[in-house]
């Protein structure tokens, strides 16, 4: 698969139980402050207003990593793609109790946010623990996949990390299989530690957590861009 608008459609629902007063509250104040604009080119000074590192978290979940990250490397403007509104209030959530100015939010589809960026414009992204959609017939549903990894490539500056995390085995092989095709991105693991342990600097989420409390062992690749 070459064309990353093959996966454009999003699967699955935009919002889970219903928000509480507090959280409809940081959608409606919050959100509207930290949204990446809907249209147009986007780059560092469009969202931060200077040149500083970019970095893309493609699915956040609640927020947890993308705040993490945010708090880590202050200097960074951290973008956040995530369709899910339950999901969106779980980071922005963080971000007010943290202070948090360099974290940009688009709600939706991170291809949306992806085509909009300078070519060589991140200094990382990731992709944690993404949907597996474990049914061969599901596998063009996979945001990993040739076209989205030759785009996120593009984006990417060289010497640039990718990041991907997983519990899921089907997953697991497929990511190694499309990352092992792909000429852009050099697998960093030397020992087999080196992805099954969390690096230092890699937040743990909620997922994650739940992941090993069912036990799930989790796999965590580090890919730098040639």
């Amino acid at each position: 698969m070459n064309d990353p608008s093959t996966i454009r459609r999003l699967y699955g629902r935009r919002q889970g139980h219903k928000l509480r007063q507090g959280q409809a509250a940081l959608v409606e104040d919050l959100l509207p402050r930290v949204a990446v604009p809907e249209t147009g080119p986007i780059d560092s000074r469009t969202l931060f207003g200077d040149d500083r590192p970019l970095q893309l978290e493609i699915g956040f979940g609640a927020g947890e990593h993308l705040a993490g990250q945010a708090m880590i490397r202050p200097g960074d403007g951290l973008i956040g793609c995530e369709p899910f509104l339950n999901g969106v209030v779980g980071a922005l959530g963080h971000i007010e109790q943290n202070g948090l100015d360099n974290v940009r939010i688009h709600m939706g589809d991170a291809l949306d946010v992806l085509e909009r960026l300078p070519d060589g414009s991140l200094s990382r992204a990731y992709l944690l623990h993404p949907d597996p959609w474990p049914k061969a017939r599901h596998a063009k549903r996979r945001f990993m996949n040739a076209g989205p990894i030759a785009l996120i490539a593009q984006k990417m500056k060289p010497g640039g990390e990718f990041r991907f995390g997983t519990d899921h085995p089907v997953y697991c092989r497929w990511g190694m299989m499309v990352m092992g095709q792909s000429p852009d991105f050099e697998w960093q693991a030397q020992t087999p530690q080196d992805f099954l342990t969390r690096p230092d600097d890699w937040p743990e989420t909620r997922y994650e957590a739940k992941a090993r409390r069912i036990g799930h062992e989790v796999w965590y690749f580090r890919y730098i861009r040639r």
